[in-house]
């Protein structure tokens, strides 16, 4: 998930501040049961290599926009908590861009082209000249040097920041300006 390296880098980054890996237990997530659920309609929608099976692609979108909207509703019962206001806008900008361009989250194809990507479509990611709501889609690609590069959005790097921000507040880094904040919600 888009959300997982950002979290662990501002782990490993509030530690050099002063932060506490013992502190992220006092982290309280409502509903993280329906996180799973996400994770596996993901994994059913796009099984890839993994798994026996491969999904039609009807089913697959369908899959795919039910786990985006499980994880607005997670986010949105845990919208107390430092940075999660970035991921909820970050997730829904995510899914307008891939509800107005017919169930998949269009990569603009210079963006893949310059991440080394080629491909019409790969999972949830389509190739789109042109599409619908052009500055949510994914348009910077990640640089091929960088292993396992890919191409985001303006949704990805505002859930990227609020993970960040997350970690950094939860962990109890002290930053000019940051205060932690109780992780009760």
């Amino acid at each position: 998930m888009v959300l997982a390296l950002p979290f662990l880098i501002g782990v490993l980054v509030a530690l050099l501040l002063g932060g506490r890996l013992r502190a992220l237990g006092g982290l309280r997530l409502h509903w993280v049961w329906l996180v799973y659920l996400a994770l596996a309609f993901q994994i059913a929608a796009f099984p890839g290599q993994s798994f026996p099976w491969s999904t039609p692609d009807g089913a697959a979108v369908g899959l795919w926009i039910a786990s985006d909207v499980i994880l607005v509703a997670v986010v949105v019962r845990n919208i107390r908590l430092p940075g999660v206001v970035l991921v909820a806008v970050g997730l829904l900008c995510n899914l307008a861009a891939i509800l107005a361009n017919g169930g998949h989250m269009p990569a603009l194809p210079r963006a893949l082209t310059d991440a080394g990507l080629h491909y019409h479509i790969s999972m949830n990611s389509e190739s789109i000249a042109h599409p619908t709501l052009a500055l949510l889609v994914d348009r910077w690609a990640v640089p091929t040097w960088i292993p396992f590069g890919n191409v985001f959005s303006v949704g990805d790097v505002l859930i990227a920041v609020g993970g960040f921000i997350l970690a950094l507040s939860v962990t109890g880094a002290r930053l000019p300006g940051l205060k932690p904040r109780p992780l009760s919600t």
